[in-house]
């Protein structure tokens, strides 16, 4: 029998049959002797094949092939990784400039990992509402910045749905990936759009301006008007994986395309000489803040570490 994952709690997930059940199933015993690094073999999103046991429940025994995928460093797990969903039409990452702050780092590792595995991304600027002076230059410049690269960028208010119509309209009949830091508004902008489903929402911390997680699992929420969304735990860093060092400046396409002028071929963007990619950030070109991210993916690589702050 096949089906669709539609919910993981841990150590079950829920699959909705192709026949319209849903099934809570285990992975079988042999997934774990496979070359699959990571906490969760199986993720929202995956076409599963399932084999029903008599109480009811059921093994899952085989993944169909992904589409794609967004992964990040377990961070529990430094050399495993965790797959947050597959078979993604596009992702949705939710940033405050403030309460909590999403910092540029941590927006750019999901970008370039979205790039590697070909999910396409938005910005969503949530909380619009409570920006002013610097929090509302900051909001600007980093739309300027990330439309100027070629990533669309949404503003809103979840609160007072301010956005949320043209929201609705790009999430209609996809399935969408939601994700961000706890306390961003995931789970507000998710009870906007799917009336009567009222996810519990959390409150922010004042002294430290972080959110809490409210959200405990991965979950395919289906949209009123066609589509799913994919609400996931509040992510605190994003740690990247499976990334070669020649291809990181791939996956920041601004890098990419001014690499293409280096004089060598394998040129880093550090302290070569001729190096197009540096003259380009001297030239305000490429953004500082953007290369400073890629010089942490890099640094990752070679120190082999997940550092929790992105």
């Amino acid at each position: 029998m096949n089906g669709l994952v539609i919910k993981n709690t841990g150590s079950w997930y829920t699959v909705r049959t192709d026949d319209g059940q849903d099934i809570e199933s285990k992975i079988k015993g042999n997934f774990r002797l496979r070359d699959i690094r990571s906490t969760n073999p199986v993720a929202v999103g995956d076409r599963v094949s399932i084999e029903i046991n008599q109480e009811g429940t059921a093994y899952i025994i085989e993944i169909n092939d992904r589409k794609n995928y967004i992964i990040r460093r377990a961070s529990n797990l430094s050399k495993q990784s965790h797959i947050i969903a597959a078979n993604l039409d596009q992702a949705m990452l939710i940033v405050t400039v403030n309460y909590p702050v999403t910092t540029t780092i941590f927006i750019d590792r999901f970008l370039a990992t979205a790039e590697a595995y070909n999910v396409p991304v938005k910005l969503v600027f949530n909380k619009i509402d409570r920006y002013q002076g610097a929090d509302r230059e900051t909001l600007e410049r980093l739309i300027e910045l990330y439309t100027g690269i070629g990533y669309p960028c949404l503003k809103v208010c979840a609160k007072s749905g301010e956005g949320l119509e043209m929201l609705k309209d790009d999430l209609k009949d996809k399935v969408t990936l939601l994700s961000g830091h706890s306390g961003v508004g995931k789970s507000t902008i998710i009870n906007k759009l799917v009336p009567g489903l009222n996810l519990k929402t959390g409150s922010i911390s004042e002294y430290h301006k972080k959110g809490m997680h409210t959200t405990s699992f991965s979950e395919m929420i289906p949209l009123p008007e066609g589509g799913y969304l994919i609400d996931t735990p509040g992510i605190k860093g994003f740690g990247t994986i499976e990334m070669e060092d020649a291809e990181i400046s791939h996956y920041f396409p601004e890098i990419f395309k001014q690499a293409a002028n280096c004089k060598f071929a394998n040129c880093t963007h550090r302290r070569e000489p001729d190096c197009a990619v540096l003259k380009a950030i001297e030239n305000k070109e490429i953004s500082a803040s953007r290369y400073k991210s890629y010089l942490s993916i890099l640094k990752d690589r070679e120190e082999n570490k997940y550092r929790e702050e992105y």
